[in-house]
């Protein structure tokens, strides 16, 4: 005898597979989906097809966009002589909710994939400050001085974002206070 729905299973093993979504909570939302709102879990399934379909990264930081270039970098308004080093593009997402900060960015994911012929390119296009915002820890500390190294030559003024955002807590995870103040008093290197 058959005693689990199959289809229903799969949605919630899916919908368990992102972060932060426990077995219990999955459950409740593929519930609420198949039996409660079938209209709010088709538009959900239309979102998630219509992002995977057209979201990409920037082609000049790493950004989300949904064109070569992402909206921060084709914006002429913004200060490009500062660039904003970020870990992950949606580190991007937190800093410009909080609306301090009107430079450009770049996202380098990791030192291993650190495209250097790409962050050269950004640096000779006039920039003068470059700006660490990684949440931190030993690695990204070993990043910082790996990338100031890789532009020494450069006369460029090196900040990081200011301490207290906490150890080992990833960007999304913080207020938008600390957030915002921690851009505001970012500190020279």
């Amino acid at each position: 005898m058959k005693t689990k729905v199959e289809s229903f299973e799969n949605l919630v093993n899916a919908l368990e597979s992102l972060p932060s979504i426990g077995k219990k909570s999955a459950q409740r939302m593929a519930y609420h989906m198949v039996m409660e709102d079938h209209f709010g879990a088709l538009k959900i399934a239309h979102a998630i097809e219509k992002a995977v379909e057209s979201v990409r990264r920037c082609e000049r930081c790493g950004a989300m966009s949904e064109d070569e270039l992402c909206p921060v970098c084709s914006d002429m308004g913004r200060d490009h002589t500062k660039l904003c080093i970020v870990e992950h593009a949606k580190d991007i997402l937190q800093i410009e909710a909080g609306g301090d900060y009107d430079g450009t960015y770049f996202v380098v994911e990791s030192a291993e994939h650190l495209d250097g012929r790409r962050l050269v390119e950004r640096i000779e296009e006039g920039v003068e400050e470059v700006i660490f915002a990684f949440s931190p820890s030993i690695a990204t500390d070993a990043m910082i001085l790996f990338i100031e190294e890789k532009l020494g030559e450069y006369d460029l003024v090196f900040t990081k974002i200011a301490q207290g955002v906490p150890t080992g807590v990833s960007l999304e995870n913080i207020d938008m206070l600390s957030l915002s103040r921690a851009m505001q008093e970012r500190v020279k290197l």
